[in-house]
């Protein structure tokens, strides 16, 4: 008498080769950023985070105790690259002398940043809706860091320039509030706003701020 063997018609989850810890990290943490992007906060969770990177729930659970510590990794990460990133677009030894110059090579590095990696300024520039609280707390004091390396360079600009009363700090945050509009201009309609114009664009605002003497 012959027996049948029934085999089962569910598709089995590709097996997920060995990889080194920190390469595996990166793959999750790299998953969990296009989950954000696609579907906002609100839908991170353990099994998003395994399904878009091709893995099982245990290889999550493997890399991370949990959602919190991956997100907590991702913004460490993410943070970390932007605020480097955003440091490398301004000169070691900035030319007091012509702040417009300063502004407009400034600019066009921090298009190009923008157009290389749009995935990480997304998350600072347009924050997902959903965003954790305490997520949002980070970016903004990053962003309070990045106003005080600005309003320093303001301040140094006018003063060599032997202005009195200078309000670096209100500069600082209008610098930014440019930057910030500025990257979302070029992550939303990249094609419409390229960099040319926006260095054209930030020429005439600073020929507000640093008049001509």
């Amino acid at each position: 008498m012959m027996t049948t063997v029934t085999r089962s018609t569910t598709p089995r989850r590709p097996y997920a080769a060995r990889v080194p810890i920190d390469v595996r990290r990166e793959q999750l943490l790299d998953a969990a950023l296009e989950v954000i992007h696609r579907d906002g906060h609100q839908a991170v969770s353990i099994d998003a985070i395994a399904r878009e990177a091709g893995v099982t729930r245990p290889v999550v659970y493997g890399a991370y105790d949990g959602v919190g510590p991956l997100l907590t990794a991702l913004l460490d990460r993410e943070q970390v690259k932007a605020f480097a990133r955003l440091l490398q677009a301004l000169p070691d030894e900035p030319d007091l002398s012509d702040p417009i110059g300063f502004v407009s090579d400034a600019t066009r590095r921090l298009v190009e940043m923008v157009r290389e990696d749009p995935a990480t300024w997304r998350t600072i520039v347009m924050p997902p809706d959903g965003m954790p609280e305490v997520v949002r707390a980070r970016i903004d004091a990053d962003r309070d860091r990045i106003v005080g390396v600005f309003a320093t360079l303001a301040s140094e600009f006018l003063t060599a320039r032997g202005e009195d009363a200078v309000d670096g700090e209100v500069l600082g945050h209008a610098v930014l509030g440019i930057v910030e509009h500025f990257g979302r201009l070029l992550l939303t309609d990249p094609d419409r706003f390229d960099a040319e114009r926006l260095v054209s664009a930030a020429q005439s605002v600073l020929v507000q701020l640093f008049p001509q003497r």
